[in-house]
């Protein structure tokens, strides 16, 4: 790792602020901010508004759209100021990350420190992060003219994007750190690890599902539905397939089986890797994966309980990340050891 320690830290540095891009991202949601900018300018929206005449019209592209008109109405210029806020940090720190990547990697280029592989990573990197940015807008530009919010859909899509582009900054970081590349041991163990990961991913699918459909402040009960282990309506809307995605009930019962099945999945893992001579980064890796897998279950249940709190959905969200790194790293050295 010595010899790429400078690369470790750059990319370890994109990971941290693509995590606070996403923790940010839910303070955004949860405040109700993500619309409070109607327009997309990657240059000149770095600025904000400085002078009253330049509030004023932000606040008037505001007024003109269905947020404002049907929910927001009352809202004063100061109300539109704290709104506004958030969404202008979330966007400014997706302009950081840009410039985080984009700098170093010009240096390390120039000194000839990054080898064609490295390289290539790296562009991947820079168009996951581009990619990033138009699904911002993409998802952003769905609640302008009809919708009071954003669709629940491209906030997925959004996050997951997120997601994986973290999960590849910090595989790739992994790959320096250890560099030493044995043939695969443990087969059986990798497939589950494979498949706690996949459940993992799919857990946080639903997570932004719940999360866009305010799906989370019904049934506030737990461990049943307002007193239904399986509650009536989860086959409300027609076509079917539609319950699966838009019912709000359906898509918070999945949420929740979801989190039983990672919990049972992730103890599985455990004991099989516990039961082998792994080796020690792998060890390591299960027990911490449980403990955050453990954490981040009492805080989805704290947040369903408290009718989602903010604080709460906030830290529930981060602990999403965690729970995503964990996975990550256990993937990268049950593939990799």
């Amino acid at each position: 790792m010595s010899s790429h320690k400078s690369i470790v830290i750059w990319l370890f540095s994109g990971c941290i602020l693509i995590f606070c891009m996403v923790v940010i991202g839910g303070i955004t949601r949860l405040t109700g901010s993500g619309l409070s900018i109607t327009e997309w300018n990657v240059i000149m929206g770095a600025v904000p508004p400085l002078n009253d005449p330049q509030w004023n019209e932000a606040f008037e592209k505001y007024r003109q759209i269905p947020q404002f008109q049907k929910l927001n109405y009352h809202f004063t210029l100061d109300d539109f100021k704290k709104i506004f806020f958030w969404e202008y940090l979330h966007r400014l720190v997706g302009r950081l990350i840009g410039l985080v990547f984009l700098i170093p990697f010009f240096i390390f280029l120039l000194k000839g420190m990054l080898d064609k592989a490295l390289i290539r990573k790296a562009l991947l990197l820079f168009a996951l992060g581009a990619f990033q940015g138009f699904l911002g807008w993409f998802m952003v530009k769905s609640g302008l003219t009809e919708r009071t919010s954003v669709s629940h859909i491209r906030l997925a899509i959004h996050l997951v994007a997120a997601f994986i582009t973290f999960g590849f900054t910090f595989w790739v970081a992994l790959d320096l750190i250890y560099r030493e590349e044995k043939p695969l041991v443990h087969a059986k163990i990798n497939s589950l690890v494979q498949g706690l990961f996949a459940l993992v991913l799919l857990q946080i699918i639903y997570g932004a599902f719940t999360a866009g459909l305010h799906a989370g402040k019904i049934a506030n009960t737990f461990p049943t539905m307002d007193g239904q282990w399986i509650p009536a309506g989860m086959t409300a809307l027609s076509p079917g397939y539609l319950n699966f995605f838009d019912n709000l009930l359906t898509v918070q019962f999945i949420h929740r089986c979801l989190a039983f099945l990672v919990v049972v999945m992730s103890f599985v893992v455990f004991v099989r890797v516990s039961n082998q001579q792994t080796a020690a980064s792998q060890q390591n890796g299960i027990r911490f994966l449980l403990v955050v897998i453990g954490i981040q279950f009492l805080l989805g249940v704290s947040t369903l309980l408290s009718k989602v709190n903010v604080t709460l959905a906030v830290l529930h969200q981060a602990g999403a990340f965690f729970v995503f790194a964990a996975s990550v790293f256990l993937l990268h050295r049950i593939r990799k050891t």
